[in-house]
């Protein structure tokens, strides 16, 4: 009898059993949703969703629960921001299975978080880019620094790769004069890889002088834009020589160098130190190719003394948002030209090596206004063609 009592009462006691348990569970997921909403759950998503970010989407986030969602870049995505409702490459991945499902988006608002791809702060403008991969593509540059030699590229090229939408090969590839040969996919292949909006680009001082570069670009892009650093060419002329002695010590004197018959005054313009400075000469060529609006010429000088004020006028020519500015840069006394307070991917101050800013040797005043005149009808000209003028023969 009493066995049967306790039989009629079990099944009751097992519902009871179940709804508690049932209790249990809800009351443990919430308080696992809670810890995740307060941003002390671990992830290893390469984009982590701050409390104050996620606040008001609580109900997104909860339908998801375990799953983790995934963003990444994609180069090939459209740029629809974060209201779109579409399909993306959203993944979700369920960590206790380890799987993968494709799922389609669904419309939801949530504000864009700040991204850093490669050890890169990414621009706003790529907020709703997503990839399986993140790393993008290589592409042949749009923009190019074709010149010219001693003219101060090699600290424009530094001072551009600060800002998030250039991305720039650092050493001269020599590609439209050296490496012509090797076709356009090994010319690719040493460009970085790039997300959709950043610009390509590399510098090669010797392009400006090579007769063969503007129409070997023009057939690789006839829209590639063309930058050109110019500097007064007796100024030029004199740091290409210094920076030739450092190397050959022996070679003969500057002045030397400049005539052919140093009695009748004769300038040696097949001297590659004077012919470079011929910058109408040059030009001319270039315009055979590429129309005038599609090259911009930075002054080395304002480069020295202005950097941001010429940054600025670079910045425009790409078509990009001023983000360098003078903020950017602090003028080192010892070297005598500008520095950058943070170089790109790097916390620290950064200047130019050594092998920048080397004293000149005296050079003897009767040879310096010598050139000054041989080179005063070819900066006029030079002048008049780019519509500004550079201020050599004041």
């Amino acid at each position: 009898m009493a066995f049967s009592r306790i039989s009629r009462l079990d099944p009751p006691s097992r519902g009871i059993s179940r709804r508690a348990a049932v209790m249990l569970g809800s009351l443990l997921t919430s308080l696992f949703l809670l810890h995740c909403l307060t941003d002390r759950c671990s992830t290893s998503s390469p984009v982590k969703l701050s409390s104050s970010r996620v606040e008001g989407h609580n109900e997104y986030l909860g339908s998801i629960r375990s799953k983790r969602l995934v963003y990444e870049w994609t180069p090939e995505s459209e740029l629809t921001g974060y209201g779109a409702s579409r399909r993306s490459s959203r993944v979700l991945t369920d960590e206790r299975a380890g799987q993968t499902l494709d799922q389609p988006e669904e419309s939801f608002m949530l504000p864009p978080p700040d991204l850093v791809v490669s050890g890169r702060k990414v621009s706003p403008r790529f907020a709703g880019k997503l990839s399986p991969l993140g790393e993008g593509s290589k592409k042949l540059p749009q923009a190019l620094i074709i010149g010219v030699k001693k003219g101060g590229t090699r600290a424009l090229l530094e001072f551009l790769r600060v800002h998030p939408d250039i991305r720039a090969v650092g050493a001269e590839p020599h590609f439209f004069d050296r490496n012509y040969d090797n076709g356009l996919e090994w010319y690719r292949d040493l460009m970085p890889k790039t997300l959709e909006g950043q610009i390509t680009m590399e510098k090669t001082p010797s392009y400006f002088v090579t007769r063969e570069a503007p129409a070997r670009i023009s057939a690789m892009s006839r829209d590639t834009k063309l930058i050109v650093v110019v500097r007064d060419p007796v100024t030029r002329a004199i740091s290409d020589y210094t920076q030739t002695l450092s190397k050959k010590p022996d070679i003969p004197s500057f002045e030397s160098l400049t005539f052919k018959n140093r009695t009748t005054g004769l300038i040696d313009t097949s001297w590659s130190a004077i012919q470079i400075g011929i910058y109408a000469k040059h030009l001319d060529n270039w315009l055979q190719y590429f129309p005038m609006d599609q090259i911009l010429f930075v002054s080395g000088e304002r480069l020295i003394s202005d950097p941001a004020g010429e940054l600025g006028r670079v910045q425009d020519f790409l078509g990009l948002k001023r983000i360098i500015t003078d903020k950017h840069f602090y003028f080192n006394q010892t070297k005598g030209f500008p520095c950058l307070k943070k170089a790109e991917g790097s916390s620290k101050p950064h200047c130019l090596g050594k092998t920048k800013g080397r004293t000149h040797p005296n050079i003897d005043p009767e040879v310096v206004q010598r050139l000054r005149d041989f080179y005063r009808p070819f900066n006029m000209k030079f002048y008049q063609m780019t519509g500004r003028f550079f201020g050599w023969d004041d």
